[in-house]
């Protein structure tokens, strides 16, 4: 599984982005995805997941309420719906793809190249 984000921006705090995590090959329908960020000098941090199915979902409490994913299946994708946007939320954003839903980014067998989302204050 071939794995690119894409999306990514400059918006002002308060604003939306909605990243796009398109796969190539027909097995990505039955993996999970999950999305991560990394700011500099931080650590990678969880985002979100869904399982295979699109049914499953789970957030980290940093973006629930705020971020929605979601299964495009028409586009071969799962995006990333972000609203609410803080300057906090700075750093570059990671899609991954496993076997099953996980929220440690070392059970993902698939990365794909981040995208760079930019909150203005």
């Amino acid at each position: 599984v071939q794995l690119q984000a894409s999306g990514g921006g400059l918006v002002q705090a308060g604003g939306s982005l909605r990243l796009s995590c398109a796969a190539s090959g027909r097995a990505f329908s039955s993996y999970a995805i999950g999305w991560f960020r990394q700011a500099p000098g931080k650590e990678r941090e969880f985002l979100a997941t869904i399982s295979w199915t699109g049914v499953i979902t789970s957030y980290a409490d940093s973006v629930k309420g705020r971020f929605t994913i979601s299964r495009e299946y028409a586009k071969n994708a799962v995006d990333l719906q972000m609203k609410g946007l803080k300057p906090e939320d700075t750093a570059v954003y990671s899609c991954a793809a496993a076997p099953y839903g996980h929220r440690t980014w070392e059970q993902y067998d698939y990365w794909g190249q981040g995208t760079q989302v930019t909150v203005s204050s």
